[in-house]
């Protein structure tokens, strides 16, 4: 679900971008007066995990479509709403300037529906309500499936309205919409079941972990024993498990698709093609792969290792970015 540029006026992409800008700045000043400092390699590594987790896109039976998970929801679960949102704009402004996904004007779009929408909808409103104390598996399992679900359809919808209120691709705004939600239903499902895994994980290895209020841990608790799996998780997934990707479009490309009869919409002049000459010179891993001048000669495995490569130093990037966010948010309270 990461926007292209070419979905984009510069207006409605300018307004995202403070949108989003603002909300960072809200929660900055919220995580700088309540983090605990325990949290912040959380931060990063929480933040290279859902870099990779979104490498692996999945196939969706019966549609020739593919998804992968968004992580807004785990994120705000084990962070907390605040927290979440600066994680998963890292993971997108890394994805976007070194990996050529999504664009760099849609930045502000994708950071708000992926954001947004599950660490501000749908994790207080519905996860918690339902989820109670956490401690009833099945009632966690319902809640995490729910909110993952209503997250995604919220973030599909709002691609819809940006794109529509773009008015510059011809996406005739019910077609299109009748073709995102039913898709991102699908892709919910398994959002919901990969956050339940995620959340069971930390359950059995540090269970108090998940006996916090907004995200703040218990001060007896060391979070060593997760941060541990985890880390071994995202270098399995982002360094191997990323080469059996599914190649389908994802549920987007897949709209787009069957709407217009290509996957791509093309860009137009002026800022769209500054952007895109700004990208193709930062992205040194484009498509999480490596820069080549005959894409047709590429093998499998150079293949595989351009993944791998990718996998890897992205998600360095995102443990970097997103736990010097939270190192530096950390000293400032300090400082006061």
């Amino acid at each position: 679900m990461h926007m292209a540029d070419a979905l984009i006026s510069p207006a409605v992409g300018g307004a995202m971008w403070a949108a989003s800008a603002g909300l960072l700045g809200y929660c900055g000043r919220k995580v700088r007066l309540a983090l605990d400092d325990r949290l912040v390699p959380m931060m990063g590594v929480l933040g290279a995990f859902i870099f990779a987790a979104q490498m692996i896109n999945f196939s969706i039976p019966a549609t020739g479509s593919s998804g992968h998970l968004g992580g807004g929801l785990i994120l705000a679960i084990l962070l907390g709403p605040e927290a979440a949102f600066l994680v998963i704009a890292s993971v997108l402004t890394v994805q976007a300037l070194f990996f050529a996904d999504g664009g760099l004007l849609a930045l502000g779009c994708n950071i708000w529906n992926l954001g947004f929408y599950p660490a501000f909808i749908a994790y207080p409103f519905i996860y918690r309500p339902l989820a109670g104390g956490g401690s009833n598996r099945k009632r966690a399992w319902i809640a995490a499936m729910v909110a993952a679900v209503v997250g995604l359809q919220l973030g599909a919808a709002s691609v819809v309205l940006e794109t529509t209120w773009s008015g510059i691709s011809a996406l005739p705004f019910a077609t299109f919409l009748l073709l995102m939600q039913p898709i991102h239903l699908a892709i919910g499902v398994v959002e919901g079941l990969a956050t339940t895994a995620v959340i069971a994980f930390v359950a059995r290895a540090r269970p108090e972990a998940l006996e916090m209020s907004g995200g703040a841990l218990a001060k007896s608790v060391s979070p060593r024993p997760v941060l541990t799996g985890l880390l071994l998780v995202t270098v399995l997934v982002g360094g191997v498990l990323s080469w059996f990707a599914s190649t389908q479009p994802d549920g987007l490309e897949w709209s787009i698709a069957k709407v217009t009869g290509q996957g791509e919409v093309e860009a137009g002049a002026g800022l769209h093609e500054e952007l895109a000459k700004i990208q193709e010179k930062t992205a040194f891993l484009p498509d999480y792969g490596f820069k080549t001048a005959a894409p047709e000669k590429a093998t499998d495995s150079t293949g595989r290792v351009g993944r791998t490569v990718a996998g890897l130093v992205g998600g360095l990037l995102v443990l970097a970015l997103a736990g010097l966010v939270g190192y530096g948010l950390s000293k400032r309270r300090r400082a006061v």
